[in-house]
């Protein structure tokens, strides 16, 4: 019998084998109309075509070139690569580093047109040459073929504000002066890249709203940070908000700009701002107080840029703890109650839920004492804001013997780097004997954001986990201190009896000091907040090659932010290696990583078209994680 059924067992292996595989179901189309999915930055679509059981078959549907490697020369090492696309009107939209706009075929990626604003490629901005994205608005007055009745807006590296033409790409002639207005009018730079915009414009009730990106730890007089609502039709200036001006008087700071993406709950009217620290980062004796409506999430009425209320992460900051990501707006069930809410992840790894009418806590918020003794005229908050839940979703305590590395040599310099620093855990002041900053300023959450399944009452977050060491430096020695380091940062604070040094934590083989993982992705229930899972998110095997086999799950430091689908998955690139991944919504766990021709430090989307759904990332690295540049756009979709 045994005998028997051995032979018929082969042939049918052999059918299974070659047979087909089974027919991809057709799905309803569905778009990613807005930077982060929905003009609430959830990051969700319902496309459910791409499930668990079928993502290991995904394949390259298309790709597309940009062209920037052949073109932009040594320009490409001052790059990031970090837009997220968006399907609207029936075309996908795309913005270049050096914000080359241009429309695509869904289904091909063949470019349909595209807008070059030729900025000058030989300045050098605070944040490389990036463009995380671009705004559609259909004009509700203009007749349906009319010229311009689609818009595409885009905000450059140069701060000027661009209105296309969505169906032609040629810029409106009645926006502006041919098609662009000045983004940042009156800006008083201290260089002529001191100020950039990197984040895509949101558009709420016939107004395009813009922030900016301002270098860092330059002067204490920097220029303003206000962010600016223009008229989509016309580019006229509408209303001006700057977020210092709750200040009060006697502070002397600038910047406190939004250069991470914005919000929009139109049906409030109301336009929801990541604000960032004044100036300068880690001094702030010009600036006594807790900084105004810095280092804040803002809701705005949109009409008119009046402060509807603000609720403010880090008092006071001296450690360029900047709120850095897109607020999330979704319905939070916390307690069994839900909730229209905003959900804001921030760089200290903690997050923030507060309610979207009133900006009161959904999540209760204490004030904890953290260490006091600042640098000399330092007036430090007392207190900073804890959220109940959920826990820290990164590490923010750090002692010698924690300290990691690969042999006893690596970990002793490690250990010997970390006990010679001031180091009493989170909010611990900068100092001129050195402070660890733990998370370090490119962490835990970062600009990527947050993706949100309100039909579970679940957030996908990604965090990032390294040591900074910031020394403040006596003026008298900052000349000596800034040759000493020709490959650190180092920055005048010109106006303050300080300059500053800022590094990573990292052993003698290149490796964070601290113990991995170093890149983490993890769920989080927000029925109780407690963290469902969370995993290590990336590899070695671009950043060391042939280390990934010795250090497994370390993950790596990531930027950009994951997405969700109806059918229980997250997409994410981010880490800093050369790979899409899609991971189990439900247990964490990966199961399918599809290899990219350079560095995916960007945010993917996900849209249906013609019954297909199609999955894409920006893969073309970034110039301060070093990772491989690049300049494609590339779309995963099953076969057939």
């Amino acid at each position: 019998m045994t005998r028997q059924l051995f032979p018929l067992a082969l042939a049918a292996l052999a059918l299974s084998a070659c047979a087909r595989p089974p027919a991809t179901p057709h799905a309803a189309d569905t778009g990613w109309g807005h930077y982060g999915g929905d003009a609430g930055g959830q990051r969700f679509s319902p496309a459910a075509q791409i499930t668990p059981a079928n993502v290991g078959r995904l394949k390259v549907a298309w790709r597309y070139s940009t062209g920037d490697l052949k073109t932009r020369g040594a320009a490409m090492d001052a790059a990031a690569f970090e837009a997220t696309p968006i399907l609207a009107g029936g075309r996908l939209y795309l913005c270049s580093p050096f914000n080359v706009a241009s429309a695509h075929d869904p289904a091909t990626g063949a470019a349909l047109w595209r807008f070059d604003p030729r900025i000058d490629t030989r300045i050098r901005y605070p944040n490389s040459f990036n463009c995380r994205g671009l705004a559609y608005w259909r004009d509700p007055a203009a007749p349906a073929n009319a010229p311009c009745a689609g818009r595409v807006f885009m905000a450059t590296n140069d701060r000027r504000l661009f209105a296309l033409d969505a169906a032609t790409g040629k810029a409106c002639a009645g926006f502006g002066r041919e098609g662009a207005v000045d983004a940042m009018p009156g800006a008083v730079l201290a260089r002529p890249g001191g100020a950039q915009i990197t984040s895509a414009p949101v558009v709420v009730a016939g107004v395009v709203i813009t922030g900016s990106s301002i270098d860092d730890n330059q002067r204490v007089h920097e220029t303003s940070g206000a962010v600016r609502g223009f008229d989509a039709v016309t580019g006229a200036l509408r209303w001006t908000f700057d977020p210092l001006a709750a200040a009060g008087p006697g502070v002397a700071a600038g910047a406190a700009n939004v250069w991470a993406p914005m919000s929009v709950d139109e049906a409030r009217g109301l336009v929801f701002l990541p604000t960032s620290s004044p100036s300068p980062d880690f001094h702030g004796a010009a600036r006594p107080g807790n900084g105004g409506h810095a280092n804040s999430v803002v809701a705005l009425k949109a009409a008119t840029g009046e402060v509807a209320w603000a609720f403010q992460t880090t008092h006071h900051d001296v450690w360029d703890y900047d709120v850095p990501a897109q607020p999330t707006l979704g319905v939070v069930p916390y307690g069994g109650i839900p909730r229209a809410a905003v959900i804001q992840t921030t760089k200290q790894g903690l997050v923030f839920t507060l309610d979207r009418d009133t900006g009161k806590p959904v999540i209760p918020v204490t004030e904890r004492p953290v260490p006091q003794g600042g640098a000399l005229g330092e007036t430090l908050s007392p207190t900073q804001p804890f959220p109940a839940a959920p826990l820290p979703l990164a590490p923010n305590r750090i002692r010698p013997d924690d300290a990691f590395g690969l042999t006893p040599w690596d970990r002793g310099a490690c250990r010997r780097l970390i006990a010679g620093a001031r180091n009493e855990g989170i909010y611990t002041p900068p100092s001129t004997e050195g402070t660890i900053l733990y998370p370090f300023t490119g962490g835990g959450s970062n600009w990527g954001g947050i993706a949100y399944d309100a039909r579970r009452g679940v957030a996908f977050i990604n965090t990032s986990s390294a040591p900074h060491k910031v020394t403040l430096i006596p003026r008298e020695g900052y000349s000596a201190q800034k040759a000493a380091h020709p490959d650190l940062e180092v920055s005048p604070n010109n106006g303050a009896p300080y300059g500053m040094k800022r590094e990573l934590l990292r052993s003698p083989l290149g490796l964070p000091c601290n113990p991995p993982p170093w890149g983490v992705l993890a769920a989080v229930d927000m029925h109780d907040g407690k963290v469902l899972w969370r995993v290590p998110l990336g590899t070695t095997r671009d950043l060391a090659p042939g280390t990934q086999w010795l250090m497994r799950g370390v993950g790596t430091p990531n930027f950009g932010g994951p997405i969700v689908t109806g059918s229980g998955l997250i997409f994410i690139g981010a880490a800093m290696d050369n790979y899409l991944r899609a991971f189990d919504a439900v247990s964490g766990r990966e199961l399918w990583r599809g290899r990219l021709p350079a560095g995916g430090q960007a945010t993917p989307m996900t849209y249906v078209w013609k019954g297909r759904q199609y999955v894409v990332i920006a893969a073309g690295g970034h110039a301060k994680s070093e990772t491989r540049r690049g300049d494609q756009l590339v779309a995963f979709a099953l076969p057939g």
